[in-house]
């Protein structure tokens, strides 16, 4: 039936918007100086690249299995096929963990962002979270930026496509005019210390670093509405982490050209900062922030329609209830899942901001598990099924897959006690065990309401192109 079907209607340059702006969010307003001081310019530099290659490799992963499977929910179908249901609900339930983290995140960043154009907005305190004061008029603005993305992401994938699109496009340009700017009025002395604190400094840097590339993996998420040849799938995915990469490491170069060690380590914003000095005029450091609302925009919006396909793809394989699995029947977009993401977006702001900071640090565990999971099903896929259809073949196999699995894992470790980089005790890891509980009742749920469903229906998708995926070109 026709309302059964996704809209098949992204072309390349709004796919490549969609992974690229869900990648360069507000982070590096926010963190770049940290980089720097913790590195030292070309330290920090050095981290991105260690850890862009670490994410090449998993986005490789990706990238061949999102061109041989182009079916909603990206991780959900590889891992299912890879490892059955149980494997599959792990995979898919801990990403969503991460998405919705994101998300809920993004509401709350919008006001706090808006505070720095507008000081003093804050009026009406209603009560503290964590230490941190939740005003009316802040929380009022997060609730109207998730009430306006919801409904965006309501009334069709190309409306959230067009609005990913522009936004990009005009963070590309601040970000352009604040490197260039750089190497014209900076000074190379600034640089100093090229390195900050040996190894040590790296590695400080290196551990944000993959959370920094988090939203390439929306592209398979959306792999039904995407209107290309399978193989240029897995390219625009590739290409997308190759960006990322560079606009981090351009990023870190501007800062470090405009600002001194002691200017960037006295500064609220650093960057905003080192666009203010590159063009010496305020106004400058203003475009910047706009940029930056562009970029909790950008990332807002691709981690909706990434956490709203994963919800939907599972409640289509009955791992979740069904009313999940609805599509609008004029937008064709997953209303219900998009409407519980957004749900979830609408009432964060009321939590504050210390609270979000643990749900995001718990779901970036989360991703981290899918792109294990990933990572896994790519080699068991190679060994098991050699001669699956793969549009888009990534070279030395075992090497890339290894590569990216041992990764993956080495960053899980980071997570745990003992790392400097470990979830808080007992809120962040209270996170944690509350959605593994919850999915594990999900789980049972499935398991004995609907056992052997989730096998049947994967096994339809992948033989149909589960809508109407059979009649694109693999070419």
């Amino acid at each position: 039936m026709a309302d059964k079907n996704f809209d098949r209607v992204l072309d390349s340059k709004e796919v490549l918007a969609l992974a690229f702006g869900a990648m360069i969010g507000w982070g590096w307003v926010v963190l770049a100086g940290d980089w720097v001081n913790s590195a030292g310019s070309l330290g920090a530099m050095a981290a991105f690249a260690i850890g862009g290659f670490a994410v090449v490799l998993i986005g490789l992963t990706y990238a061949e299995l999102a061109a041989a499977m182009p079916l909603t929910g990206g991780e959900h179908v590889y891992s299912h096929r890879a490892f059955g249901m149980t494997g599959s609900f792990i995979c898919t339930w801990a990403i969503i963990l991460g998405y919705i983290s994101v998300v809920a995140f993004e509401a709350v960043a919008l006001p706090t962002v808006i505070e720095e154009l507008f000081p003093g907005y804050k009026r009406g305190l209603m009560w503290s979270v964590a230490g941190w004061d939740v005003y009316f008029t802040w929380a009022a603005v997060g609730v109207a930026g998730a009430v306006v993305m919801t409904w965006v992401n309501i009334t069709g994938i190309k409306s959230s496509a067009l609005l990913q699109k522009v936004v990009t496009l005009l963070i590309l340009v601040v970000g352009i005019m604040l490197v260039t700017g750089s190497f014209f009025s900076g000074e190379s002395a600034h640089m100093e210390p090229l390195f900050a604190d040996g190894y040590k400094g790296i590695l400080a840097v290196l551990i944000m670093t993959p959370f920094m590339f988090v939203g390439f993996d929306v592209i398979p998420q959306a792999a039904e509405e995407i209107n290309l040849p399978y193989k240029q799938i897995g390219r625009i995915l590739i290409i997308s982490v190759l960006m990322a990469v560079a606009w981090y490491m351009g990023i870190v170069l501007a800062v470090s050209l405009a600002l001194s060690a002691e200017e960037s380590s006295a500064a609220n914003l650093p960057t905003v900062d080192a666009m203010s000095a590159a063009f010496g005029s305020p106004w400058a450091g203003k475009l910047l922030i706009l940029a930056g609302i562009g970029g909790i925009i950008t990332s807002w919006n691709a981690f909706l329609i990434g956490g709203s396909r994963a919800i939907y793809a599972m409640a289509h394989a009955k791992m979740l209830p069904p009313f999940l699995a609805k599509l609008h029947p004029r937008y064709k977009t997953p209303v219900n899942a998009i409407l519980m993401v957004g749900a979830l977006s609408i009432i964060a702001p009321l939590f504050g901001r210390q609270a979000l900071v643990w749900l995001v640090d718990a779901g970036g565990l989360g991703i981290v598990v899918a792109y294990a999971a990933v990572a896994g099903a790519f080699l068991v896929l190679r060994h098991r099924e050699p001669d699956m259809p793969r549009p888009f073949r990534v070279a030395n196999g075992s090497l890339v897959g290894w590569g990216a699995l041992i990764l993956a894992l080495g960053i899980i470790v980071l997570y745990m006690p003992g790392s400097p980089a470990a979830l808080v005790w007992p809120y962040e890891w209270a996170i944690v065990g509350g959605w593994s509980i919850l999915g594990l009742c999900f789980y049972l749920w499935s398991r004995i309401r609907h056992p052997g469903a989730s096998d049947a229906m994967i096994a339809a998708e992948i033989a149909t192109g589960h809508t109407d995926t059979a009649e694109m070109p693999a070419e």
